[in-house]
């Protein structure tokens, strides 16, 4: 995988030496199928290979999916802990569209999903540590090439607003603690270390 990387990243910077544009994908299965590998290199081990010289040049056209940051601004969803919804001990009946939650046969997801998605799989992995969570998306954001200097958050899970004061404090600390590197006793705390307050 190391040569196939190394190869597909010298063609890429004779193509950039020469002005021309390459097809990555069709550049991936040339070179897999050339070495005979069963999977295509990632394009975090082929963005690992670039030599420093070259980043700049070449991360624009290797990102994946230039959308996810394209207005400047990273987008990193995070999960809540599986919590029930309220609306059951009201009604005592779910929703017809809510698949999720602790009494659903997801039962380790969070209310409205199935644990499929893939915030849902981080979430899970993460055992839904808003830390955790954050920092691992916000790493693979790097990875891929994609610029994390501003960050927006999106909660999901369906029921935050229905948990605990103290639980939805310590989350939101905690995701602003991620982009810190601080560890904060509350949000005034971490949203005033952030900004640089402190």
């Amino acid at each position: 995988m190391v040569k196939a990387c190394a190869e597909i990243v010298a063609e890429l910077i004779t193509a950039h030496d020469s002005g021309k544009d390459v097809n990555l994908n069709g550049l991936k299965t040339r070179i897999s199928s050339k070495l005979k590998l069963n999977n295509q290199p990632k394009l975090v081990d082929i963005i690992a290979a670039i030599p420093e010289q070259y980043r700049q040049a070449l991360l624009p056209n290797l990102k994946a999916k230039p959308v996810r940051t394209a207005s400047g601004i990273a987008i990193v969803a995070v999960m809540c802990k599986p919590h029930r919804c309220p609306h059951i001990a009201m009604t005592g009946n779910i929703c017809v569209y809510c698949p999720g939650g602790p009494d659903s046969d997801f039962e380790y997801s969070t209310q409205s999903y199935t644990g499929y998605e893939p915030t849902s799989m981080r979430a899970i992995r993460a055992r839904y540590a808003p830390h955790e969570q954050a920092r691992g998306r916000v790493d693979q954001l790097k990875s891929l090439g994609h610029s994390v200097d501003k960050v927006e958050y999106i909660v999901m899970g369906g029921t935050f607003m229905s948990l605990p004061e103290d639980y939805r404090n310590w989350f939101i600390a905690n995701l602003h603690d991620a982009l810190s590197g601080h560890s904060s006793n509350d949000v005034d705390e971490a949203v005033s270390f952030e900004k640089g307050i402190f």
